[in-house]
């Protein structure tokens, strides 16, 4: 008699599926990039979807030259602010901060997200770092950087989100010299990414709380011939007896959605400083009205409007540089249906 076989319901590649720890989504990797110093990443708040029509300038593609409609996401990005510098050294465990240095101004609202130092010697820290750079202690720079949500209509939020980014570069000397200009300033979505380059985008997805196997898995429901004493929504089995242990691989309830997610090499269509290019008639639904600098990336990205979303320099791009693409149109059409 055959085997019968079917292929397991459900990907255990997030496993295990847990909420996520904050909103604000975590980078552990950032992307070796030699040259000029700058900032790797990069933050902006969800707005909606749209479509634009442009000329498709994928090469060897059967529409190539020709004008066609590209879902796009909104992101509104505007300016995030340097909060401190910080250094690292190598250790046996890894990464551990050396030194870090905190602006003499921050905005109040990075006050309301964590404890700021009552008097920030600025100065004797950046030379103390100095010093520890010419003795060849610091391996790596990194800055804290915090977004201002209160220049946004569209997110009903004051206190601001704070994170940790990398410095691209391979000089320690020449990131910390960029790091300490701009200490304490406004960083803008055009000094980090440009028109038509790629980024890998990470936010939390939309949370779903709890629900039951057939949902959070995909697995059948049961049949008429079979026993369902219990509910046509439970798995079909936990197990043998022996061993009395319940696999993680099995279906069950628990947790769904709320949970970090990244997607690499999202293309960026198109960097802007005013918002009524895109926004429609009556604005965005859930979002309502974009009036500062934006940006559009190609397709989908993670978690609901309004979720803090983190763009990062690719890790695993092998796409050769495409340039700044030609957008015709944007839709503007009312989304209230």
């Amino acid at each position: 008699m055959a085997k019968g076989h079917r292929p397991r319901r459900g990907s255990l590649a997030f496993s295990p599926r847990v909420r996520a720890k904050s909103h604000i989504p975590r980078f552990n990797s950032w992307p070796h990039a030699p040259g000029e110093p700058k900032l790797q990443d990069f933050a902006g708040y969800k707005v909606a979807m749209t479509h634009v029509v442009m000329i498709d300038d994928t090469k060897n593609s059967l529409t190539e030259g020709m004008e066609i409609s590209v879902p796009v996401t909104v992101v509104e990005t505007p300016a995030v602010r340097v909060a401190a510098v910080r250094a690292y050294t190598s250790s046996t465990y890894g990464e551990k901060a050396l030194s870090e240095a905190w602006a003499a101004e921050l905005d109040e609202s990075l006050g309301k997200t964590i404890a700021l130092p009552k008097t920030p010697n600025t100065e004797s820290s950046l030379a103390k770092m100095e010093e520890l750079i010419g003795e060849g202690k610091v391996t790596d720079i990194k800055v804290i950087t915090y977004t201002l949500p209160k220049k946004l209509t569209g997110v009903p939020k004051k206190n601001a989100d704070i994170m940790e980014t990398a410095v691209s570069g391979s000089d320690v000397q020449a990131k910390f010299e960029y790091a300490k200009s701009i200490l304490g300033s406004e960083v803008k979505i055009t000094d980090v990414f440009d028109e038509g380059t790629f980024v890998d985008v990470a936010a939390i997805t939309t949370g779903k709380g709890t629900q039951g196997p057939v949902k959070r898995w995909g697995i059948n429901l049961a049949k008429n011939k079979h026993s369902r004493q219990g509910s046509l929504r439970q798995v079909g089995t936990l197990g043998p007896f022996h061993p009395a242990h319940v696999s993680w691989r099995v279906p069950q309830m628990g947790q769904m959605g709320y949970h970090q997610r990244t997607e690499y090499n999202k293309r960026i269509l198109k960097v802007g400083t005013n918002g009524d290019e895109i926004t429609p008639d009556g604005g965005f639904l859930n979002y309502g009205l974009v009036r500062g600098e934006f940006i559009l990336i190609k397709g989908s990205i993670p978690g609901p409007s309004k979720r803090l979303v983190r763009l990062r320099d690719p890790m695993r791009s092998k796409v050769p540089a495409m340039g700044e693409p030609h957008i015709v149109h944007v839709s503007t059409q009312s989304k209230q249906g």
